[in-house]
């Protein structure tokens, strides 16, 4: 059952499994359409170095890319970037590294911005970014080993190798923010801007 009122169905521009899940289960009625823009490139030509400003920079680029093929329709695009400090880490590219993000990681308190934005006929018509803090518990090699014999491949598709609705969630000992900031789409505030704009009836 969907509570979405649009013309159209929501699109999101975004692959993401876990982004796709919180809009699902909420009911709202959607297209995913990825958004085929070079992150990086963009990334390095904005000049921009908090992760909170990246992020939504990313997301407002998203949500504009799908939109401009697509007039008329609330398109809304996503990203998250992960910080120790003034360190920015990106998805590994292997074992190897995710095995060094998660030594790096164990035993300090990092933090995940995660940017949402909506455009419709190429404009952006919201924005927000919400913060998440985590606290990983401390980790010896051999648990690293043991945590990523366990979650095999999954390591390498989420930045700081984990996935916290997975087998992530045991290298952590407190965290400090809600569940949808910490997958990746800020879904309070996304699902109160819609009901302002009359697309949900609830």
């Amino acid at each position: 059952m969907t509570i979405w009122r649009g013309q159209h169905p929501l699109i999101l521009a975004s692959q993401s499994r876990a982004r796709q899940m919180l809009l699902a289960n909420a009911g709202i009625s959607f297209d995913a359409v990825p958004a085929d823009i070079d992150e990086r490139s963009v990334q390095k030509n904005s000049g921009l170095a908090a992760p909170g400003e990246i992020a939504g920079l990313l997301a407002r680029e998203k949500a504009c890319f799908v939109s401009s093929n697509n007039p008329a329709r609330y398109v809304v695009g996503a990203d998250q970037t992960l910080a120790l400090g003034n360190r920015m880490f990106t998805k590994p590219a292997g074992r190897a590294q995710a095995s060094d993000q998660l030594r790096l990681l164990a035993g300090q308190t990092h933090e995940l911005h995660s940017a949402v934005a909506v455009a419709r006929d190429g404009k952006i018509v919201f924005a927000d970014i919400s913060i998440a803090k985590m606290t990983m518990r401390r980790l010896s090699d051999n648990e690293i080993e043991a945590y990523l014999n366990q979650a095999g491949q999954a390591v390498a598709t989420s930045v700081g190798a984990y996935q916290l609705e997975g087998l992530g969630v045991h290298l952590f000992e407190r965290i400090e923010g809600d569940h949808f900031t910490i997958l990746g789409l800020p879904l309070l505030p996304l699902l109160a801007f819609l009901r302002g704009e009359g697309l949900l009836n609830v």
